[in-house]
């Protein structure tokens, strides 16, 4: 069934926008993509696709026309995890969205966990928030591995879903600034996360963290270099 027209509003340094660039690779989806600088928005941003100025967003619909200049008619979609659902119900084909709804349910479940037990750390670590502590990121690692199933390659089964698009971008960003030393955090809370992550109890973890890395919709969507420099820009390298 052919689809309207999709006009992706994004920025490569952002984690949520990930998640729906990702969702459009696996779907195959043909789409614009327009990079938003999230430090000097344009000023059409919020009054003519996301009243919220967020990334990402998505027009949907109505005549081809120029992403700077959005079509009234198009619908207006935003917030990450509704926008990669949106996308899977678009393309059922793509499987992102199990049918099965023990399976669907189970996605879900999943995406709560990351949302509630791991990417709130993510950034109080980089940040050096006192909450932020390689303990705290070692208990959310403890939380996503509980719910993985044993012997899958993926979240729910052997099926990539919603919920390994959910939680890859955020871990990526993790591992760049862990592994490249960047962060308002003190070092040795770096050093004690890495340690704390060779301990073969995370052994289901660290395999699961490996397969979604090397999904190709994940490493065409993902780009380390500007991440990089953003968040040493941002936060500059630990001390």
């Amino acid at each position: 069934m052919a689809q309207e027209q999709i006009t992706l509003y994004t920025a490569k340094v952002c984690p949520y926008a990930q998640r729906t660039e990702i969702a459009l690779a696996e779907a195959g989806a043909p789409f614009k993509r327009y990079e938003i600088d999230l430090g000097n928005k344009p000023e059409w941003y919020a009054p003519k696709v996301n009243r919220a100025s967020k990334v990402p967003a998505i027009a949907y619909g109505g005549p081809d026309v120029a992403p700077e200049n959005p079509s009234p008619e198009s619908t207006k979609l935003a917030e990450s995890l509704i926008l990669v659902e949106f996308i899977g119900d678009l393309y059922p084909s793509s499987n992102i969205v199990p049918a099965d709804p023990v399976l669907r349910a189970k996605a879900r479940f999943f995406i709560e966990i990351v949302s509630t037990k791991f990417s709130p750390n993510f950034m109080k670590f980089a940040s050096g928030n006192p909450e932020g502590t390689h303990a705290a990121l070692l208990a959310g690692v403890d939380a996503v591995q509980d719910i993985l199933p044993d012997g899958a390659k993926y979240a729910v089964g052997e099926q990539y879903t919603i919920a390994d698009i959910a939680f890859t971008p955020f871990w990526a960003r993790l591992n760049v600034l862990a592994q490249k030393g960047i962060g308002a955090y003190k070092d040795e809370e770096r050093k004690s996360f890495l340690k704390g992550l060779e301990d073969p109890k995370y052994a289901k973890f660290n395999g699961y963290v490996q397969r979604v890395l090397a999904r190709p919709s994940f490493k065409s969507t993902f780009h380390e270099d500007v991440v990089e420099e953003f968040f040493t820009r941002r936060f500059g390298l630990a001390k």
